[in-house]
């Protein structure tokens, strides 16, 4: 009986230690006391009623969060159609409880997204009951509902003390705030803060300037289109806020962390970069009307090669489009190089695109004669996306967008990539021409639906190609594709 006990008290230990380093994985461990910030919704802010969302520490009192109106794209067929989801949003540090009340009916069914983190919970009549143990960005969805689901961004404590007498801050408070002409310029050398509480009803405009930060817990108005922007600056840092773009073009040093971007209109890109140089994305999440995230040389304006991209520890949702894609836009006279761009530990929860030009959760499509090379896709979680392919990764002519076929694809690793699910179609890799090829694809450790893909599975047929197992095909001009274990 007591060694029954002990094994069953050591399972639980493990499993708690699993669970705490799954819930971290978007944010670094720390050493902070136990602290809970919430705050309250502005008056005449957007909301929602659809979810009752509470949080509270160990045996104290619960505080009831405010549930923001967000809006998300559904394709029916051909067409959009704008959705009403909900967001609440809190900062913490150590353990808190979160119960969530589904006020629209009865619970069938329950979820907590990305999967991977392996949150328990318990469900109680119409509520939803969990634990978290590090910040995270989640999605709570009941009765399989993705489009009217509660999206909960539980935030690290700000550790920023706004001083109101310092003149390089812009200090914006809890509260609704407009700006004349809709567009927040920001010098160089200033901080922009945005409290938790603040709504700001302008686009924050980061432009020819340097040593720039946007700090807090605030949100930029659902309504403004590309919350921010980023054009032509160094070293800039966003972190913390909610928007529905953050876009960076002709810039160096930038980063943004824990930055989540939801959009619902047409060409609602998420995080685009565009010749620019060593930004990184740090825990942010992405839902989105179009491609999540993407890297591209010449367009728009900005003109030159990207490098130096990484984005790491965050979570991707397209509505429409790819959650990941590079290298379509460029400058055919004088060609760009996309280089060393790294996809480190992210989870996938969706991807929905009917039009097969445009699918691929990790797509590289070389257009208007853009090298791209060293490309590095590592530890990324693909959950059952709703329509479109795994990989796809080509040296292509797509006359709608593009004024050329790219110049190649060279050395591309997508080490640790799992799969599960039964809606991806067939993966495609492909070259143009003898001149314009696809070269040295390594798949380290890929895992469809539990089964290892490798050169050497005993489960391959002698006759079959690794490709047919991954359920890839491989077109002309190509070379240099390996599978192999870890």
């Amino acid at each position: 009986m007591k060694i029954s006990m002990y094994v069953t008290s050591l399972v639980k230990l493990v499993f708690l230690v699993l669970l705490v380093l799954q819930v971290s994985v978007a944010f670094p461990f720390d050493n902070k006391p136990p602290a809970l910030a919430v705050y309250s919704a502005p008056a005449n802010a957007e909301l929602n009623t659809d979810f009752t969302v509470k949080v509270r520490q160990h045996s104290q009192p619960w505080k009831t969060l405010p549930v923001h109106l967000v809006k998300v794209d559904q394709v029916k067929g051909a067409k959009h159609t704008t959705e009403n989801a909900s967001m609440s949003y809190f900062d913490f540090s150590g353990e808190v409880e979160v119960s969530v009340t589904y006020n629209k009916g009865n619970i069938k069914q329950s979820r907590i997204r990305p999967l991977s983190y392996n949150i328990p919970h318990t469900v109680k009549g119409r509520t939803v009951i969990f634990k978290l143990y590090r910040p995270a960005n989640l999605s709570v969805e009941i009765n399989g509902d993705i489009f009217h689901n509660l999206h909960l961004f539980a935030n690290p404590i700000n550790t920023f003390t706004p001083d109101k007498r310092d003149t390089n801050l812009l200090y914006y408070g809890p509260g609704i705030h407009e700006v004349k002409g809709k567009i927040l310029k920001v010098p160089s050398g200033k901080t922009v803060y945005l409290a938790g509480g603040a709504i700001l009803r302008a686009q924050i405009l980061i432009k020819d300037a340097s040593n720039v930060r946007v700090l807090g817990s605030g949100m930029v108005d659902i309504a403004v289109k590309q919350g921010v922007r980023i054009a032509n600056s160094k070293n800039v840092l966003i972190e913390g806020i909610f928007c529905t773009q953050c876009f960076t073009g002709g810039s160096d040093s930038v980063t943004i962390r824990n930055v989540k971007s939801m959009s619902y209109y047409g060409w609602g890109d998420g995080m685009n970069v565009m010749s620019s140089t060593n930004v990184l994305f740090d825990g942010v999440f992405n839902r989105n009307s179009d491609d999540c995230t993407t890297v591209y040389g010449t367009r728009l304006g900005f003109t030159g090669s990207s490098r130096n991209v990484t984005m790491q520890n965050s979570t991707l949702w397209a509505d429409v489009a790819h959650p990941i894609l590079i290298g379509t836009h460029g400058n055919t006279p004088n060609p760009d190089t996309l280089e060393n761009l790294n996809y480190i530990n992210i989870d996938i929860l969706d991807h929905k695109e009917a039009q097969i030009d445009y699918q691929g959760c990790l797509s590289i499509d070389a257009g208007d004669n853009n090298l791209v090379r060293n490309v590095r896709f590592e530890n990324i979680r693909i959950e059952d996306f709703r329509q479109g392919q795994l990989v796809n990764i080509r040296v292509f002519f797509n006359s709608k967008y593009c004024t050329s076929p790219g110049r190649g694809v060279e050395n591309v690793l997508l080490k640790d990539i799992t799969y599960n699910g039964k809606n991806a179609g067939m993966s495609i890799i492909a070259g143009y021409n003898e001149e314009r090829k696809v070269k040295n694809i390594v798949f380290e450790n890929l895992v469809i639906n539990g089964q290892l893909i490798s050169d050497d599975m005993k489960e391959k047929p002698a006759w079959y190609k690794t490709t047919d197992m991954a359920n890839i095909s491989v077109g002309e001009h190509v070379e240099g594709i390996v599978f192999r274990k870890r």
